[in-house]
């Protein structure tokens, strides 16, 4: 018979670590979870849980910018920009992913789309 299993408390600290660990390119849940002798679903939890995840928030539309180069120089005008301004936005994710948009810019919509990318 074997003996009573422990149960094991993981701190926050932890759980953002380990769920770190699942979002490298080729790392499985399975493989972190065998590494830190934990099951895998308690890991998808913490992965839901906004708590520990390193995905950003729904509802907040914040991203990382860099500029690039200077833009070129404005002329500028009193007269309002038009709703249908032709807009052109390059987003580059911390994963590498690009995202070149044109036209319209929806900020709720480009959000979405980069979290998408991401996930």
């Amino acid at each position: 018979m074997a003996g009573k299993r422990v149960r094991r408390f993981w701190d926050d600290a932890e759980k953002i670590q380990i769920v770190a660990q699942t979002r490298v390119p080729g790392v499985s849940v399975a493989k972190v979870a065998r590494r830190y002798d934990v099951n895998a679903n308690l890991i998808f939890k913490w992965l839901r849980d906004p708590r520990f995840s390193s995905v950003p928030v729904p509802g907040v539309d914040f991203l990382p910018v860099m500029i690039a180069a200077d833009p070129p120089a404005m002329k500028i005008s009193s007269s309002p920009v038009p709703a249908t301004a032709e807009l052109s936005v390059e987003i580059t994710t911390p994963g590498g992913c690009k995202v070149r948009v044109e036209g319209g810019l929806d900020v709720a919509r480009i959000c979405a789309l980069v979290r998408g990318l991401e996930a």
